[in-house]
């Protein structure tokens, strides 16, 4: 049994705060300032969050280890079975050849490089977020754009900006799922739920997705599209933004990705057929080059070896194009039946879902209450990771893929992710073992000092976190604690706080180390990621500001009625 201490460092509050920084500080030397791997970096992070938890925090070394285990355990299941599992799927498509038929549809849709832009690297980007996240829509739209004629640095920048509305929703809601259960176990505040948070990012990030595919053509073909195709940009973001909030408020929280995805391109579509731009923007022959072998995680770019030429000459059959379009429609409608209220409640209870104390480990609060974090929820069936195996399955029968090749398929998709599941696991250990020892809430009442002002820097929080670990659910895992036991101190909403750190760290996405990595290979510019880098920091802390402003705003009463 361990009883938690906020200030057991001199009995001083500053110094304890201090002290609980120091494996985040780690963690952000060694990513930012070494370059280390990410994986290595966060192994060595989780031994100095462990020591500090044991030696100044004085938690004993069973349980700083026990919490470590629950939140490996929960990296892996439900995190990375989702991704895992999604990237598996796609990888059946590269596989059966019908990710290449998929791309050449897209082409077809409108030659207008900054439509295209719209449609591959917001709306279709969207959608891959939306199933597996992880710098899956950056791989693999960055590779689309390349063999359509795009630029090397203005496919990556491209990519990279876009790849930011969708990202708190990512995965099937894995960020806010991941949010609920670090942010709900440090504090008791009823609206901490999967339902609540993502209705309230729901009510931030779609204000971001309606300049985003604006700033998109922007940075294609600068004023002249901005000027010419302001009107799809515009419809596209609205679309998205309004079907955001509807899906994560009224409709499912894991789907609202894919709904916004789907109703954009949509819109999008239904306006090229009355609509054409005054000047149609097209690659030039000379520029129509690809570069393959992208993947950094995500197996991108193994199905675009051909060139933009060839692919006009190559005709699709309906048949053809329906399937490559199949995958995405099996698991919508999978997500779909699951998420009807019977079958969710179904499925939630045993022997679909156990609910289980974690082995060994018991953790008091400082009021001497039971932690809920050490409750862990495994819901096998349900889960989403289990519900992309079946879509695999189907998948994997409609393309005519054999047994034997997705079987394969699928144990390359592990060896290709294994620094990934090493990196999630190691982040989501330490982010427990900081948790449960009291570490975040020593950061959290030090912070609280901010008063008011806090709501204007939580994002930021959120924002740091992604541009170190890549990733939105790491970031709430890191920081969903500190949020709201920092606001509960601050006299802020718990609700409001920790979903402006997932929508804040949506920014963060573009300029992590991870990210532009993933982009710079993608285009052949390993090395250069510092080049990318300066395209997209511009447009990163602006829209940061403005995230600020709104989460400023929100915790006032002149938007303060946007809080659920």
């Amino acid at each position: 049994m361990f009883q938690q201490d906020l200030n057991p460092v001199g009995d001083s509050l500053a110094l304890s705060a201090l002290c609980a920084a120091v494996p985040l500080l780690t963690l952000f030397v060694l990513l930012g300032g070494l370059r280390l791997k990410a994986w290595l970096a966060g192994l060595i992070s989780l031994a100095v969050a462990l020591l500090v938890a044991v030696v100044l925090f004085g938690m004993p070394a069973g349980q700083a280890l026990l919490a470590a285990t629950e939140g490996a355990a929960f990296g892996f299941f439900p995190i990375l079975w989702i991704v895992i599992n999604a990237i598996w799927v796609y990888n059946l498509t590269v596989a059966s050849g019908h990710f290449d038929v998929l791309r050449r549809s897209f082409e077809k849709v409108s030659p207008d490089q900054r439509i295209q832009a719209i449609i591959i690297a917001f709306c279709f980007g969207a959608l891959l977020e939306a199933l597996a996240g992880f710098g899956t829509p950056v791989a693999i739209t960055v590779v689309m754009l390349m063999a359509l004629g795009f630029k090397p640095i203005k496919a990556a920048t491209v990519a990279l900006v876009a790849n930011t509305a969708p990202v708190a929703f990512g995965a099937l809601a894995t960020p806010i799922v991941t949010l609920a259960t670090v942010s709900s176990g440090a504090s008791n505040d009823p609206g901490l739920t999967v339902d609540t948070l993502g209705a309230m990012v729901g009510r931030q990030t779609p204000i971001l997705a309606v300049i985003v595919p604006l700033v998109l053509v922007f940075i294609v073909d600068g004023k002249r599209g901005a000027r010419q195709a302001w009107l799809p940009a515009i419809v596209c973001g609205v679309a998205f933004g309004l079907a955001q909030f509807v899906a994560a408020n009224f409709i499912s929280v894991p789907l609202a990705d894919i709904v916004a995805s789907l109703v954009s391109a949509a819109a999008v579509v239904v306006l090229l057929r009355v609509w054409k731009p005054a000047e149609v923007l097209t690659a030039e022959p000379a520029d129509v080059k690809v570069t393959s072998g992208a993947g950094a995680g995500a197996g991108a770019g193994a199905g675009a070896g051909a060139s933009a030429a060839d692919d006009r000459r190559t005709q699709d059959s309906g048949a053809d194009v329906a399937k490559a379009y199949a995958p995405y429609l099996v698991i919508i409608a999978i997500f779909s039946i699951v998420n009807i209220p019977a079958v969710k409640e179904f499925l939630g209870g045993e022997p679909y879902t156990y609910s289980f104390s974690w082995p060994g480990l018991e953790v008091l609060n400082t009021a001497g209450e039971p932690v809920t974090s050490t409750t862990f929820a495994f819901n096998w069936f349900p889960a989403a990771g289990t519900l992309m195996i079946i879509a695999g399955i189907i998948t994997a029968l409609i393309l005519k893929v054999s047994p034997a090749r997705a079987a394969k398929t699928y144990a390359e998709t592990y060896v290709e992710l294994k620094s990934a599941i090493i990196t999630v696991m190691a982040v989501l250990a330490l982010a427990y073992v900081m948790n449960l020892s009291g570490q975040t809430g020593a950061l959290g009442a030090w912070l609280a000092g901010a008063g008011g002002l806090f709501a204007v820097l939580s994002p930021i929080l959120g924002w740091i976190g992604v541009a170190v670990t890549g990733s939105d659910t790491s970031a709430n895992a890191l920081f969903g604690a500190l949020q709201v036991q920092t606001a509960g101190q601050a006299g802020l909403d718990p609700v409001l706080m920790a979903a402006a750190n997932s929508s804040g760290g949506v920014l963060g996405k573009m300029v992590s180390p991870q990210n532009l990595a993933i982009a710079a290979a993608a285009v052949g510019m390993a090395g250069r990621e510092g080049d990318i880098f300066r395209k997209v920091i511009g447009w990163s802390l602006v829209m940061l500001v403005l995230m600020c402003v709104i989460v400023g705003l929100q915790a006032t009463p002149v938007l303060g009625w946007m809080v659920p």
